[in-house]
């Protein structure tokens, strides 16, 4: 197996169980680049080594409390990883030759996955259509191809085809009067930078009505209400941004909005740094929290793009997400004997899941993975290791107070 030789490669068996905070007292940015790297490998490895071989729906559990999540779940699984690795297959020059064959091979089985996908005669060719959860996870996967241009451009003329009808069929599913008007603006935004027609109205109305939803200090309510969990990391943020980095450019009526939006994203990149403890754990608040580490997508996209707060360094992110990662994926049970994600947290917690959730669903983890679109040489990786904000406080430092904007 992929992941098996990827792990063999690295001689460090032990950093995928470490987890210890001693880990972190001394300058490791390779040894950081690298276990992620193993990371993104044990995620990937099941969902697009079966499904470039068109056996996903044969192989992949479906853990879950109701019985309809089979007609959602594979494309769950193939979104949400699509949308965490999708800067990682965006690279073009990697410099590390164990790293550059691990690229190789996950950038043809992208390909082969999204022609098996999307094409009617294959064994899994996924509902983009049917009930209302397709619209979610065409979103993740327009969303991961917008992060990876060059996947996209790669791709055969009839896979390009079959991915837009795919696409397309989603506009049957009605958004819901919450974060969900950004799935149907992100398919939008995917079709107006790969030069299609788009719907300006659909994506215009996900847009200005979050305008309305913005509740102050960095924070959006998900719809007329605020909820006290992870949404705005899980979606409505990193997708307002990245359709916006699509759209002001193409018209430049929105170029205001997306100053707010970013200086509101810069904020709220503070306080989900500020959130992660010293040991690398988080507040356990509101729903979808078995997606564990995905409540950092917003984080680490302001990562990516080059939009941190003033005063918090790429190194001092690095090192917190990479605290994350490992308490999120240390307990036994947080895989199954096959190496798919099961519900939960810490480990194995069927409890924390949502009627909504099932194995496709947890595969959202991928998105802190969006810093490895970075490369090697980048700051965020070369820079020796640092204290993140709790942990600086909590051992004496005397820090700024922090305020709100």
């Amino acid at each position: 197996m992929l992941r098996r030789l990827f792990l063999k490669t690295l001689g460090t068996s032990s950093l995928l169980g470490a987890g210890t905070l001693d880990s972190f007292s001394s300058p490791q940015a390779t040894t950081d680049r690298t276990f992620w790297l193993a990371h993104l490998d044990k995620l990937a490895g099941p969902v697009l080594e079966n499904l470039a071989k068109d056996t996903l729906r044969a192989n992949m559990p479906v853990e879950g409390k109701t019985q309809d999540r089979p007609q959602y779940t594979h494309l769950e699984a193939l979104g949400r990883l699509m949308a965490g690795i999708g800067p990682w297959l965006n690279l073009t020059a990697l410099a590390d030759s164990e790293e550059k064959k691990l690229h190789s091979t996950y950038f043809s089985l992208a390909q082969q996955a999204l022609a098996n996908a999307t094409n009617p005669a294959a064994k899994d060719f996924m509902n983009f259509n049917k009930g209302g959860q397709p619209l979610v996870d065409a979103a993740f996967l327009a969303h991961g191809l917008i992060r990876a241009p060059a996947l996209w451009n790669s791709l055969p003329d009839t896979v390009k085809s079959n991915v837009v009808k795919a696409f397309l069929s989603s506009r049957a599913i009605r958004p819901g009067f919450n974060n969900w008007l950004l799935f149907s603006g992100m398919i939008e935004a995917f079709f107006a930078k790969f030069g299609y027609d788009y719907d300006k109205m659909r994506l215009d109305y996900a847009i200005r009505q979050h305008e309305q939803w913005y509740l102050g200090d960095g924070m959006y309510g998900d719809g007329p209400n605020f909820h006290w969990d992870y949404y705005n990391s899980y979606v409505i943020q990193p997708f307002l941004f990245d359709i916006l980095t699509v759209i002001a450019p193409l018209d430049k009526t929105y170029q205001t909005i997306f100053d707010n939006v970013t200086k509101r994203a810069v904020r709220y990149a503070a306080i989900q740094e500020r959130l992660i403890s010293p040991e690398g754990t988080f507040p356990i608040i509101g729903r979808s929290i078995a997606y564990r580490a995905g409540a950092f997508q917003h984080l680490a996209n302001m990562a990516l793009v080059g939009q941190l707060p003033e005063g918090v360094s790429s190194a001092q992110v690095r090192s917190a997400l990479t605290a994350v990662i490992k308490k999120t994926t240390e307990a036994p049970g947080t895989f199954d004997a096959k190496g798919w994600l099961q519900i939960g947290m810490y480990g194995h917690q069927p409890a924390l899941g949502e009627r909504y959730i099932s194995t496709g669903s947890l595969y959202l983890c991928a998105e802190v993975l969006l810093p490895l679109g970075l490369p090697a040489s980048h700051e965020f990786w070369a820079a020796p290791a640092a204290d993140w904000t709790s942990r600086k406080i909590w051992s004496g430092a005397d820090l700024p107070a922090d305020h709100a904007i």
